[in-house]
């Protein structure tokens, strides 16, 4: 069984300063644990963006990606067919704007067979959850 873990978790297991750092960085560290591809965007996005209140430089970025969270996470992608078929449905449950980018980390969980879905933004999947879809935590 496995677990998905969304930017969140990853953001807070990477930064000491963070909200359930501890935590996250102990559920990082456990095996069979998997991440949807846009997660390592946002993780990035994150990291460089200074929204943390710290401002990584890229290469910094890519060496903690590429060192702590690729060696412990399996990558799960969503192809085109996919993609397409996820926001098919993502219309049918009403899911608009930025709301999309959660309900994939969802379909990702769901292709990977993933039983729990870890994040720090507990409400924002609860709303968009569907029967089916794994349990929501927060780590």
């Amino acid at each position: 069984m496995s677990s998905l873990l969304d930017s969140s978790v990853l953001i807070a297991a990477l930064a000491p300063d963070e909200d359930r750092h501890a935590e996250s960085l102990a559920l990082l560290m456990q095996a069979g644990n998997v991440a949807y591809a846009h997660a390592l965007l946002e993780t990035f996005s994150t990291l460089t963006g200074g929204r943390l209140g710290i401002q990584v430089d890229a290469d910094l970025a890519d060496q903690l990606l590429s060192e702590t969270i690729l060696p412990r996470v399996r990558i799960i992608e969503l192809n085109g067919e996919e993609l397409l078929g996820a926001l098919r449905q993502a219309k049918k449950h009403g899911v608009r704007g930025g709301g999309v980018y959660d309900f994939m980390h969802l379909i990702a969980a769901r292709k990977a067979l993933a039983t729990t879905l870890y994040t720090l933004n507990i409400s924002d999947f609860q709303r968009l959850r569907r029967d089916g879809d794994p349990e929501i935590r927060r780590p």
